[in-house]
């Protein structure tokens, strides 16, 4: 019911489109020569009601919009800046004005334009690619090549566009030179047995690989239609609104599957095309990845090898073909070449299989209090909001994370824990519901969230059982990839004073909810349901807001006590997001404090005196900033020795941050029992948190509290 004035609204749009266009004659029975048209306007149009009638912000469609979706598709089209010209740039920015006005009017012709200059400019590179990988590399000369395209321009002309190739394809002969030379030599040893020499078989090879990815990248490019482009200035045209709004194509029902599941048959990863490139979002619990453990979140995928086939290059390919590249039968090997957030290429090895959902449950431990014996700490871990949303089986509930939680606090309550460490870290969200639930496992009853939709109403969210499960000491970790749900209990925890929030810098900031409209089913009356399928449109119509007022859209929620942030040198969340939407406030909600509230300011002294004095973050921060000059330095050298010194460097160094890796965040989803203990006991994070707890149980005994009534009938 709460989406029937815009389903009233749609349809009330498609029939007064098809009456216009029985008009003109385009909507009769005969519509096969102009359907393709047809289909085109009748879905410019129904995007721009859904936009207009629902999206939260209700932006008007106006230059502003016109602008934004303009910048967005130019992105998209040619993001690194490898076949445009100044002179195409100058012809498309005609159309940065017209975009509003052309979708009134129903006439597109920006994604005609643009597919027909991208198709003359790779039929022109397509020309010049043998002629210049046979010319013989000097990889001597001093040299060098940017690899962030935002800090070049397009090339002023097509003598500019062959020079830039020529360091394209130099740059990346000697990458695939140097790894070549690497798994001949063993990594680590190629800077002193190698400097100075070229190995002439080993750099064709280089070559010929080279040159038969670059032809494949390029085929794929002349392949596309008009209609991928014109899908693609749609997907610019909704997210010019936010980030979040996406048009989704109906090209197959396992493509829309793919945007609704958010994870990926065979390795188990959340992707998202993201400038020309193809971006993990969030390593799935309990799939393949994450058992491997170095795919990550903010990794862009450069080239997608099969067994020992030759890597496709997957960079200004659409998300659907990358995934068609990655997914394969259970057993089968995939080799992901990868760019690390640091600059640092990487090949990753996995074997597909089936994700393990179990692994992907919330479990805990127990962990030893420092200096006394027989006392324990509880350690319990979410790794997502889950909810089988399916009907009930055999009488019983479907799995839910909520019950899941209960049961295994329970067990803690059960073994006379004396404190919590609740771990919300790279948690992207789910099911709201849970979340709310799961706040009152440790809450009284009492508002847990409000959520205002986009016609300003606002609606509270509350825990209306008033037994908890757990009132002792609590800690929640949270990090840049805690998100969505995970923000909405770590601020509730965090303004009811019933717990401390600790993390290194502030959580993600995704604080809107999006609605999926499918396209067809206003198709139904009339004429126009030969022109399905049109896809779905995702579209943002609401947003999160405290119980305190303050939304957790961008700002997430900053912790009471801030870590050395590993992660610190990534440009994460929403705040790095162009046109998310804007932190604000709504009316803040009465609620009562938790009775044994934390002083936080002496909890954060404490904390602050230990990392300090203790050096157990010293590795941390030191590879941060490593890390941080890393991903500054975009000038990649196109000189033989410069290349093998810095990869000798950066492999020992690899070697150091893996292993300050496993110390400080190790992958727990797929341990349990004894083995999660022993991995939860190496974390850094973990660890501070425990002497938290500490410093929280001494506190909570000098205001002489009790901590009974922690188990209740809940």
């Amino acid at each position: 019911m709460k989406y029937k004035k815009s389903w009233f609204c749609l349809l009330a749009a498609v029939l007064l489109f098809a009456v216009t266009m029985s008009w003109s004659g385009l909507a009769s029975q005969q519509i096969s020569p102009d359907a393709g048209h047809l289909r085109g306007k009748l879905l410019t149009h129904l995007i721009r009601q859904q936009m207009t009638v629902n999206h939260f912000s209700h932006k008007p469609l106006d230059d502003k919009i016109s602008q934004a979706a303009f910048d967005l598709y130019i992105q998209q089209l040619d993001f690194q800046k490898r076949f445009l010209l100044e002179s195409d740039i100058q012809q498309l920015s005609l159309y940065r004005n017209r975009i509003d006005d052309d979708i009134v009017r129903g006439n597109l012709e920006l994604h005609k334009t643009g597919a027909r200059l991208l198709r003359i400019r790779v039929n022109f590179v397509m020309n010049m690619i043998d002629d210049l990988l046979n010319k013989k590399f000097d990889f001597n000369k001093k040299d060098q090549i940017e690899t962030d395209p935002e800090k070049i321009d397009y090339a002023k002309n097509s003598v500019d566009l062959k020079r830039r190739w020529e360091k394209i394809l130099k740059y990346q002969v000697l990458m695939r030179y140097v790894q070549l030379l690497e798994e001949r030599t063993g990594s680590g040893k190629n800077t002193a047995a190698n400097e100075g020499k070229v190995d002439k078989i080993l750099l064709n090879e280089a070559v010929q690989k080279v040159r038969r990815s670059t032809h494949h990248l390029l085929g794929r490019l002349l392949e596309e239609t008009e209609q991928d482009h014109f899908e693609r200035f749609l997907n610019a045209y909704v997210r010019a609104y936010d980030p979040h709004s996406a048009y989704l194509a109906p090209d197959a029902l396992e493509d829309f599957e793919i945007y609704m599941k958010g994870s990926l048959e065979g390795i188990g990863a959340t992707l998202r095309e993201d400038d020309g490139f193809i971006r993990v979002v969030e390593i799935i619990p309990g799939s393949p990845a994450a058992r491997q453990g170095q795919l990550a979140a903010e990794d862009i995928i450069l080239k997608v090898g099969e067994g020992d086939r030759e890597p496709v290059d997957v960079t200004e390919t659409r998300l659907r073909d990358a995934v068609r590249l990655i997914r394969g039968k259970k057993g089968t090997v995939v080799r992901l070449t990868v760019r690390k957030p640091t600059g640092r290429e990487q090949i990753i090895r996995l074997v597909r299989d089936v994700v393990e959902i179990e692994e992907g449950f919330a479990k805990s431990t127990t962990l030893p209090v420092p200096g006394k014996t027989g006392k324990h700490y509880g350690y319990l871990r979410i790794p997502s909001f889950y909810r089988d949303f399916s009907e009930t089986r055999d009488g019983q509930s479907a799995r839910n994370v909520t019950d899941d939680v209960r049961r295994e606090l329970q067990l803690l309550v059960k073994k006379g824990i004396d404190g919590l460490v609740l771990d919300l870290r790279d948690n992207g969200g789910g099911s709201l519901s849970d979340a709310i639930d799961i706040a009152g496992l440790f809450i009284p009853k009492g508002p847990v969230v409000q959520v205002k939709d986009s016609e300003g109403e606002v609606r509270v969210y509350e825990d209306e059982d008033p037994g908890i499960v757990y009132g002792g000491p609590l800690v929640v970790l949270v990090n840049r990839f805690s998100a969505s749900a995970s923000e909405i209990l770590a601020g509730a925890i965090q303004d009811y004073g019933r717990g401390v929030i600790v993390g290194g810098g502030g959580t993600h900031g995704k604080g809107t909810v999006q609605a999926i409209f499918d396209m067809d089913q206003p198709l139904a009356y009339g004429p126009l349901q030969k022109l399905a399928p049109l896809g779905a449109l995702k579209v943002t119509v609401q947003k999160f807001y405290r119980i305190s007022g303050g939304s957790t859209q961008v700002k997430g929620v900053v912790p009471d006590i801030q870590l050395p942030d590993r992660l610190a040198f990534l440009e994460t969340g929403e705040k790095f997001i162009e046109y998310a939407l804007p932190w604000d406030t709504t009316r803040r909600v009465s609620f009562k404090r938790w009775a044994q509230a934390p002083e936080v300011a002496t909890l954060r002294h404490l904390s602050a005196q230990r990392v300090e004095k203790g050096h157990r973050f010293d590795a941390v921060v030191a590879e941060t900033r490593r890390n941080a000059q890393r991903s500054r330095a975009t000038l990649r050298s196109l000189n033989l020795n410069s290349v093998l010194r810095e990869r000798t460097a950066l492999q020992e160094r690899g070697l150091e941050a893996e292993t300050a890796d496993h110390e400080v965040e190790a992958p727990l989803e797929h341990f349990s029992g004894k083995h999660l203990e022993e991995k939860v006991a190496q974390d850094l994070y973990v660890q501070e948190s425990i002497a938290v707890l500490g410093d929280l149980h001494n506190q909570l005994a000098g205001h002489d509290c009790t901590l009974a009534g922690a188990l209740s009938s809940r």
